[in-house]
């Protein structure tokens, strides 16, 4: 099925770090916002047969795995929306990347790969970013070539493999410290290599076979 990747944007967003307190009627409101502008969007892609794919992203209605859930609220449950899933942008925020993926297997419509690794820098740049640019040494965390952060990949295939995910690994490489042309030749091969087609038959189906005759 045809679909499109893109962002939603939050009026909300700024307030992401919640002090001083925010109430749950402001979150709300941002949601409800967001579920005006699309849900008429959203009706037109039921129109033309196309899915919409939100990268669940920082500076985005949905970020993590809580918030995209109430942004699938926000739009009750409209079948066109879902995500495009980025581990990258989910495992530096300590959200469990490979639960994402079962948590919304029937809307995961585009896959990202892209890597990152975390808990790095020297205590100067927080979570946050401290204002650094990407390939700053304080960076609390930063973006890699693909097999050279954290990210488990093998276990990201298994899950999309598990759901029936048939749709590309596209890999987003960035990388501050790497030319971009050997990090992206080197990205894919590593994916290539990763990727496997997933069974059509019971694992143990040569045992029942051995047992009927």
């Amino acid at each position: 099925m045809p679909v499109v990747t893109g962002f939603t944007g939050s009026s909300v967003w700024h307030a992401a770090y919640a002090f001083p307190p925010t109430s749950q009627e402001y979150w709300q409101a941002g949601f409800d916002d967001f579920a005006a502008r699309w849900l008429p969007i959203l009706d037109v892609f039921e129109e033309q047969g196309v899915n919409f794919a939100l990268e669940v992203h920082p500076t985005e209605i949905a970020f993590d795995t809580a918030s995209a859930e109430r942004a699938v609220q926000a739009v009750n449950g409209h079948m066109r929306f879902g995500f495009n899933y980025d581990p990258s942008h989910l495992a530096y925020q300590g959200v469990d990347y490979v639960g994402f993926i079962r948590k919304f297997s029937a809307r995961i419509h585009h896959a990202h790969m892209k890597d990152v690794w975390w808990g790095r820098g020297n205590g100067e740049a927080g979570v946050f970013g401290g204002h650094t640019t990407f390939g700053d040494t304080r960076r609390y965390w930063d973006f890699r070539s693909i097999g050279r952060g954290d990210v488990d990949f093998e276990e990201i295939i298994v899950a999309l493999n598990d759901i029936g995910y048939a749709g590309p690994l596209s890999v987003e490489w960035e990388d501050a410290r790497m030319d971009r042309v050997h990090g992206a030749t080197e990205s894919a091969a590593f994916l290539r290599d990763l990727d496997f087609k997933p069974s059509e038959l019971a694992f143990d189906a040569a045992f029942e076979r051995k047992e009927r005759q």
